[in-house]
Formats: C-alpha cells, sequence, structure tokens
C-alpha cells in the first residue's frame, strides 16, 4: 500500500471551512485528512538545516534533500496503511507549490477561502467567547486591546490571516496555478455534495457517498494550548448559518474588499466561487 498512496495539500484562510472539508474526507476509509499537521514545520526545519549557509549544506546536493523532504511525509503517515490518498493540512502550502509540485508532481492543493471580513468577523467572534483567556494570536496587550488592534494584527502580513492571504495569492497568481483548486466557504456550506464531486473530479478519485448531515471532528485539547476553545469543532451538519457582523462597519468594509479570487481573468487556478448562484470551477 505504501508505493500506492498518494499525497494532497490542504491550505487557505482561517475559519474558511479547512477543517470542515476533513471532516467530511474523513467519511471515505480511502482517505485520511485532519487538522494542520506537524509536517509543515518539520519540513521548513530540515529545509533549513540543508540548505546553504547550515552547517551540513555544503555536503547535502538538492537530491539528496528531495529525498529527506519526501521522506517526511512517507514517515509521518507510514501508520495509515488503510489509507491510500492522504491530505495533509498546513496554511504554507500555497506558499510551497514548486517543491510540492517537484516532490509529487501529480498533487492538487486545496485551498478553502471566504471573504475576508467574515474571517476577522469569525476570529473576533472566538476571542469573546473566551474572555478569561489570553490567546496566543496576540503577543500583548498593545495587540489584543481592541477589535481594530487585533483586526490589524491579524492581518499582518506574517500573522494568522495576512500570511494565509497572502500565500493563496502567490500560489493563486503562480506557475503552478493550474494544480490549485480554491473552494468558497459560503458555497462549500450550502452545496456540499456538488462542491465534494468537484473536489473528486479535480483529484482524479471515484466519488464516495458522503453523510453530511452526521459529522464528526473536534480538537479540544489543540484548542485549549492555543486559548480559542472552538477553533476546530465541526458541527454534524453542514450548512451555512445567517448571521450580523459584529465588526464595525468601517472595519467590515475594509476586509471585505481583498477577495482577490473572484477575478479569474489572470488565473490557471481552479475555483469554486459564488456567482450568480451558480458554482464554477
Amino acid at each position: 500500500m505504501k508505493g500506492l498512496r498518494s499525497f494532497h495539500f490542504i491550505s487557505g484562510l482561517p475559519r474558511s471551512g479547512s477543517t470542515l472539508l476533513s471532516a467530511i474526507l474523513l467519511q471515505n476509509p480511502r482517505f485520511h485528512a485532519g487538522m494542520s499537521s506537524p509536517v509543515g514545520t518539520l519540513f521548513n526545519s530540515v529545509l533549513e538545516q540543508c540548505s546553504a549557509g547550515s552547517e551540513f549544506g555544503a555536503v547535502i546536493d538538492t537530491d539528496m534533500r528531495r529525498r529527506l523532504l519526501r521522506g517526511l511525509f512517507e514517515s509521518y503517515y507510514a501508520d495509515k496503511t488503510e489509507q491510500s490518498v492522504v491530505f495533509d493540512t498546513n496554511r504554507q502550502w500555497s506558499a510551497r507549490l514548486p517543491a510540492l509540485m517537484d516532490l509529487f508532481p501529480q498533487s492538487k492543493v486545496i485551498a478553502c477561502v471566504r471573504n475576508v471580513a467574515w474571517v476577522m468577523d469569525s476570529l473576533e467572534r472566538l476571542y469573546r467567547a473566551n474572555p478569561f483567556e489570553n490567546t496566543k494570536l496576540f503577543n500583548d496587550e498593545v495587540e489584543r486591546n481592541t477589535v481594530y488592534s487585533r483586526c490589524e494584527t491579524l492581518a499582518q502580513r506574517n500573522r494568522l490571516v495576512g500570511y494565509a492571504w497572502t500565500a493563496i495569492k502567490e500560489a493563486y497568481y503562480g506557475e503552478h496555478a493550474d494544480s490549485l483548486l480554491l473552494i468558497d466557504y459560503d458555497l462549500l456550506s450550502q452545496a456540499p455534495e456538488r462542491v465534494l464531486r468537484l473536489v473528486y473530479d479535480f483529484i482524479g478519485e471515484p466519488w464516495f457517498e458522503h453523510d453530511f448531515d452526521h459529522l464528526v471532528y473536534d480538537a479540544p485539547e489543540f484548542d485549549q494550548a492555543l486559548g480559542l476553545a472552538g477553533l476546530h469543532k465541526v458541527k454534524p451538519k453542514v450548512a451555512l448559518e445567517s448571521r450580523r457582523t459584529i465588526l464595525p462597519p468601517d472595519l467590515f468594509e475594509k476586509y471585505a474588499e481583498l477577495s482577490f479570487w473572484n477575478d479569474g481573468s489572470a488565473s490557471a487556478a481552479n475555483v469554486i466561487r459564488m456567482k450568480t448562484n451558480t458554482a464554477v470551477s
């Protein structure tokens, strides 16, 4: 089974459906998927130790780097002998397409996206739902003191939302964009079977009948360590919940303008988006 295993990657914005997508994919006994794994961090560490400027850079050539990096995935998922298709989740994969396409030429990257204003709204709701916890999303009181400072901090290009957004944008306009599929959270929530059928077509796998009314996924220990209870808890039924934003109007408008994926004229990426009540890809 090890020789037949294929790898795909899940990336995207936070609070945009990557955990929901993983929970759905997990229903297929041939698939393994989950929340962010440590493979991305290990990938960065190995590359740093094996590249120019490191102690070992001079004695490790490119082919050996490839073997070491590919071996991370094979070793980490070695116990998933019953699953021939592995989806590894990490927000950095959008910015690692050249390496991923070299290591796994047949792999695909699925990036979950959402109106950035609603991403900020969702994170702000989680923050307010844990008022007696100083979440690790912020480093100090200056960053966490108001909704304005919190949103501004999260939007910085090396922080939770800003990094993910710029990584997706790099992939979207990059040379490997045809191996990228963007999924709009609203459409995934409203029409999960329609979206999943497109996902299966994209990765070239036979369709599996999913149950969108009885999902199971939660990671309370991980979320508690971040000081954000409920971050990765998936509700049993896939559905889009209508609500009013808790962001001030000027903040909401500011971040609502950042959905670059709605313009497909300059990208070869595949996109499942909301457009006059239809899904396009």
